[in-house]
């Protein structure tokens, strides 16, 4: 899909954009199948100062209890993923929410909520929370729901504030783009962020966030280390292209990944990404993909060629395991297998190529235990969505899950 980008400490950088390289295709390794088992907006006030958002009053139970799941619920196109650990994790489609206990061979409904799971996150295998939007127009009316014992019972919790990447830091404390809550996402407050500040900006924690800026011919990071009251600028890149989305992720108060979403044309898009592990005193290009249709990567000439890339021609979702570790998948839509992926061991320093091409022409969904398993979700328009899972840090892999056709639109 188009995007934007994954998640990362989640990913899913998730938001990928389709472009076109006149790529070539890996050959495949991937194993044979495992037999397996198929299968109100919200309001704003005034308190203290501050200004918050406080879901409307719903009426009934707030609880759902597991019932065995009915035979017409279909686990169909995956939308979101979360892994707790290689064995176990979550993911969500169109009105059902699934758990694995066993690498993803067997997945058990737990829950149906109304409308399409768009997140995941989870802070262990008991604790888990979900990003439900009502229905795909809408774009403000979204839901959070909870499991606290390992996905036996879902309840609501209140309304999200925007459909930006929600990460917790504890069971009380999460950031969701420019908001934050301290009370588990009942309430959520408005933090200060910088002007001209380009697509959403990333807390890592009440005092560390970073934002993207622009400028004249150029483009700023900054970050704030007071919860947004000041903010400073880290990195300022000439480009001549401008960005037109960001994407951030960070695994820990010194550190942070850029992804910086440049134009589009011919089905190829241009994107760079940048990492720091030092609060932004020194900074590695990771990717600059430049495109013969969507010119040059952002931060960089109109002559700029050849800077480092993990192939396909867009980016897709991105997922940071530690300063050191992230994995990024990559897609080319004029390629008959479009998904691929690559990784880096040393901050970007280097990268590793995947050997592997999937087919599917829906968005791709990575989430990884540590550098060496992780699972890759394919999805498709019409065809099934596809999971596969890694051992050997993405050398191999092998596919363990084929969900049901997706709904006919």
């Amino acid at each position: 899909m188009k995007k934007k980008m994954i998640s990362g400490i989640s990913v899913v950088l998730g938001l990928s954009i389709s472009i076109l390289t006149g790529c070539q295709q890996a050959g495949d390794s991937v194993k044979a199948p495992i037999e397996h088992e198929n299968q109100s907006a919200s309001h704003e006030e005034s308190t203290n100062g501050q200004q918050t958002t406080t879901p409307p009053p719903r009426s009934g139970s707030t609880s759902a209890p597991v019932n065995p799941a009915p035979e017409k619920t279909s686990l169909g196109k995956v939308t979101a993923v979360r892994i707790a650990d290689f064995q176990s994790g979550w993911i969500g489609g169109d009105g059902w929410i699934a758990k694995t206990e066993d690498g993803g061979s067997r997945w058990n409904l737990q829950y149906e909520p109304k409308g399409t799971v768009k997140q995941l996150f989870a802070l262990s295998n008991r604790q888990a929370w979900a990003v439900v939007a009502k229905n795909a127009e809408a774009q403000n009316e979204l839901s959070l729901i909870r499991t606290e014992d390992e996905g036996k019972h879902w309840s609501v919790v209140g309304e999200m504030p925007t459909h930006d990447f929600l990460h917790f830091v504890s069971d009380q404390e999460a950031f969701n783009g420019r908001w934050g809550t301290t009370n588990g996402g009942k309430t959520w407050t408005k933090l200060s962020v910088p002007p001209n500040m380009i697509g959403e900006p990333y807390f890592h924690d009440r005092a560390v966030g970073w934002a993207v800026t622009k400028g004249q011919d150029a483009f700023q990071v900054q970050r704030t280390m007071d919860g947004g009251k000041s903010w400073s600028v880290v990195m300022t890149k000439k480009s001549a292209s401008l960005v037109n989305g960001v994407l951030i992720r960070s695994a820990g108060p010194q550190d942070a990944w850029i992804e910086c979403i440049g134009d589009t044309g011919m089905t190829q898009t241009s994107y760079s990404l940048f990492h720091t592990a030092d609060g932004g005193k020194t900074w590695q290009t990771v990717i600059a993909k430049s495109t013969a249709g969507a010119g040059p990567a952002p931060g960089f000439p109109m002559d700029y060629q050849n800077g480092p890339d993990i192939g396909g021609s867009s980016p897709g979702p991105l997922y940071v395991i530690n300063s050191k570790e992230a994995f990024m998948g990559a897609q080319c839509m004029a390629c008959d297998k479009p998904n691929t992926i690559g990784w880096t061991l040393d901050g970007g320093k280097t990268l590793g190529k995947g050997t592997v091409s999937l087919e599917g022409y829906g968005e791709e969904l990575l989430a990884f235990a540590d550098a060496k398993h992780g699972w890759w979700f394919v999805t498709d328009h019409e065809k099934p969505s596809m999971m596969y899972a890694t051992s050997d840090g993405g050398k191999h892999w092998n596919l363990v899950h084929t969900f049901d056709p997706p709904k006919k639109q």
